[in-house]
């Protein structure tokens, strides 16, 4: 019997990477030990991964996005293929409707033309951030900047029969991210470590997200999820917290309020961007580990992540 086949878009990102080691069978890097799906999942079965990153398909081009899933016909298409430059997409509207909205539509009517399940990857910026409490995957979205727009656009254009996973915060070993940043900065020892603490959200480590979203995939579900780590924090606490684990100092770092930033972001934040895994938890399936936890595990794959920063 042949393997099934898989197609991943966005495969040169930090959750593409660790989606295509975990389908290959591999730990990604940062991730639990034991299995290839991070080792929380057990045996999966055996499949034919192809990743796709964005110089091998351009998602907005309909004819090239159609073209491969003629050839490669593939049984579950995780497409985490996105504009995530978040202040970027203020400036640059139309791109990122064409990549995260246009980009699903035409993924997705691949996906229905053969028979493909779809998993789109979305974000917690669908909200406003207004809530007192966290959000569940059945609150109303209402996106206050271009870029979580253009993601609601891109739920929009999934469809009933896609699993839909909302996810936040997230760092990898392989990418730009949050936890590089502060380690960066923080190789400089005269520079101010200033970041905020009046945003709230979950910390999620995409060695750990791979894994749930694989068994979302495998079981194809549909509806929406909501799939982070475990535990709230701010950016002040995240900023802290990989200085403690990378050997630093955690007291560098100063808070401040998002009205304090130099230069202040094009693009709005919610100030609660906390997802509750509702849709998860209620099905009865395994949440992620504490944020804490996956930080400890990346940082700790990360070879310039050594102590005393």
């Amino acid at each position: 019997m042949s393997q099934r086949r898989v197609l991943v878009t966005g495969s040169g990102g930090q959750l593409g990477q660790d989606l295509v080691r975990a389908l290959s069978g591999e730990v990604p890097d940062g991730g639990l030990k034991g299995d290839p799906s991070t080792g929380r999942l057990g045996e999966r079965p055996a499949v034919d991964v192809i990743g796709a990153t964005r110089s091998s398909l351009d998602v907005t081009r309909r004819e090239d996005v159609l073209e491969v899933f003629h050839g490669l016909r593939p049984a579950v298409v995780i497409h985490s293929a996105a504009f995530t430059a978040v202040d970027a997409c203020e400036t640059d509207a139309d791109r990122a409707y064409a990549v995260n909205a246009v980009g699903t539509r035409n993924v997705a009517e691949g996906a229905r033309r053969y028979g493909a399940h779809l998993v789109v990857i979305s974000t917690d910026y669908v909200f406003d951030g207004t809530s007192e409490r966290p959000y569940v995957e059945w609150d109303q979205p209402n996106p206050v900047s271009v870029y979580g727009r253009s993601k609601l656009g891109a739920e929009m254009e999934a469809g009933p029969e896609a699993t839909i996973v909302r996810t936040s915060w997230v760092s990898g070993v392989h990418g730009r991210n949050f936890v590089r940043t502060v380690l960066e900065l923080a190789s400089d020892p005269t520079r101010r470590l200033r970041f905020v603490d009046d945003q709230r959200g979950k910390p999620t480590f995409s060695a750990d997200l791979a894994g749930a979203v694989l068994m979302l995939a495998d079981s194809m579900l549909p509806g929406i999820f909501h799939v982070t780590n475990d535990g709230e924090a701010t950016w002040f606490d995240v900023a802290r917290a990989v200085l403690a684990v990378s050997g630093g100092d955690p007291a560098r770092v100063e808070a401040i309020s998002t009205s304090e930033l130099d230069p202040p972001r094009a693009a709005p934040r919610p100030a609660n961007s906390v997802l509750d895994n509702a849709a998860l938890r209620l099905g009865g399936m395994e949440l992620l580990p504490a944020w804490q936890e996956g930080l400890e595990r990346m940082v700790a794959a990360m070879p310039s992540a050594s102590s005393g920063v």
